[in-house]
């Protein structure tokens, strides 16, 4: 049996809302580059979507995916919003807003 793909790990800086915690963004963000894995950082979700930025579409169909960010239910209005509504399975949002830096970091680089 072929074993499942690494996620894809997105990382949103939340830029322009200012909603996140400066100190947990900082912390997440450190984590992930101190672990060598690979992800993807972008400026601002909510602006991506504002733009209709074609990104979200590929990303979106990149499952399985974990993105570190705000709120889920945020997060997946953006995706549908834009025509590319996160899948139901295989998409995990972590909220940067409400959980520990190092919370989040170890959900996002946890191997399954």
């Amino acid at each position: 049996m072929p074993a499942e793909p690494a996620p894809k790990l997105l990382y949103c800086r939340c830029a322009y809302a200012q909603v996140v915690p400066q100190g947990v963004k900082d912390a997440v963000l450190q984590k992930l580059c101190d672990s060598g894995a690979s992800f993807e950082s972008v400026a601002d979700l909510c602006e991506m979507a504002a733009h209709r930025d074609p990104r979200l579409k590929a990303f979106a169909s990149s499952a399985p995916l974990r993105i570190a960010a705000c709120f889920p239910r945020v997060v997946k209005g953006l995706f549908t919003q834009c025509g590319s509504p996160l899948p139901e399975e295989g998409a995990e949002v972590l909220n940067m807003r409400t959980q520990a830096a190092d919370e989040i970091a170890e959900q996002m680089l946890r191997e399954s």
